[in-house]
């Protein structure tokens, strides 16, 4: 354990060969549940013993670290700037005593969670389902919501291996990796009357796109995004009628109505058969987006979450277009 590290801890003023070092392994677990009784269940103690180490880390530390708040702990600023730090350790600790093994996928057992849209229920998971059961039939992958309005902090409370979201800006923690570009299209009922006469695959003409109206993908209820933005450049606005916050319900109430929408190209064309939809280019241009995965450096070289990442990526990166 550097000395940079015990600087921030305060141990340094302690008499170190004192200090319980497996109140660090507690002190991680309050910090990443925010309660005792998640934190008892996530190192298999009771809340008592949980409530004990509390305790003596307070004493140890001079610090309360934690206040409740009704059901909840919250962490002090003290505590919040040790978060990282310790994971870090505990993370290099466990590599360094980790017995030296290759990895094996056909005997490894363990889970992968992925924070993404259900999009990726479409597009990535029926794909590493099959990957993971011809070659690594013990792994279990999991694919969980992305955190609204700040899809980064997916990585921390969502406890994920891998966020798959647009690019943006990253923190210094967060590696990176270009998975593919998304243009969009719009998707149609192959019945919509709105559309008669008009050839799929074609440039949807814009006066037919701007006077049906649409339904809009959006987990946290906005009424408009880039396709308006983007309508707005070439002096024209769309109506939109509903919002769904999973893309799988966009399709559903287009397939089973005169509503139409714009979604990623990959989606209209993995859904346009089973759905029977019509897929038409925008009428106006769009910047396609770069979908990228991110993931917490401290797990850069986990065997497991290295090599499942790895596959995700392959997989993502067939879908460029």
């Amino acid at each position: 354990m550097d000395k940079s590290f015990l600087s921030i801890l305060g141990i340094v003023k302690l008499n170190f060969a004192t200090f319980d070092l497996n109140l660090l392994r507690v002190l991680d677990a309050l910090l990443s549940e925010g309660s005792t009784v998640k934190a008892g269940e996530r190192l298999a103690m009771s809340q008592s013993a949980v409530s004990g180490a509390l305790s003596r880390l307070r004493h140890s530390l001079n610090d309360p670290l934690f206040i409740r708040q009704g059901n909840r702990l919250v962490a002090t600023d003290y505590a919040i700037a040790l978060k990282n730090p310790i994971q870090e350790e505990l993370e290099r600790l466990e590599t360094i005593l980790a017995p030296p093994s290759a990895f094996e996928p056909r005997t490894a057992t363990g889970v992968f969670r992925i924070a993404g849209s259900d999009f990726f229920a479409e597009l990535l998971m029926p794909s590493l389902g099959d990957l993971l059961y011809r070659e690594a039939p013990g792994l279990r992958a999991q694919l969980v919501d992305l955190v609204p309005h700040d899809y980064i902090a997916s990585l921390e409370r969502r406890n994920a291996d891998i966020a798959l979201i647009p690019d943006m800006e990253l923190p210094e923690w967060v590696n990176r990796a270009p998975l593919f570009t998304s243009p969009f299209h719009v998707i149609a009922r192959a019945a919509n009357p709105g559309i008669e006469g008009l050839e799929a695959e074609d440039m949807m003409p814009v006066d037919v796109f701007c006077n049906l109206h649409h339904v809009l993908f959006s987990p946290e209820g906005n009424l408009a995004a880039m396709g308006d933005a983007a309508l707005a450049r070439v002096g024209k606005k769309r109506q939109v009628a509903m919002t769904v916050p999973v893309f799988s319900g966009v399709c559903r109430a287009v397939s089973e109505s005169d509503l139409i929408a714009l979604v990623p190209a990959q989606l209209a064309a993995k859904v346009a058969a089973d759905f029977e939809l019509a897929v038409f280019k925008p009428p106006m241009p769009i910047d396609p987006i770069l979908i990228i995965g991110i993931w917490h450096k401290r797990n850069d070289k986990k065997p497991l979450a290295s090599w499942v990442r790895g596959q995700v990526i392959d997989l993502m990166k067939q879908l460029d277009v």
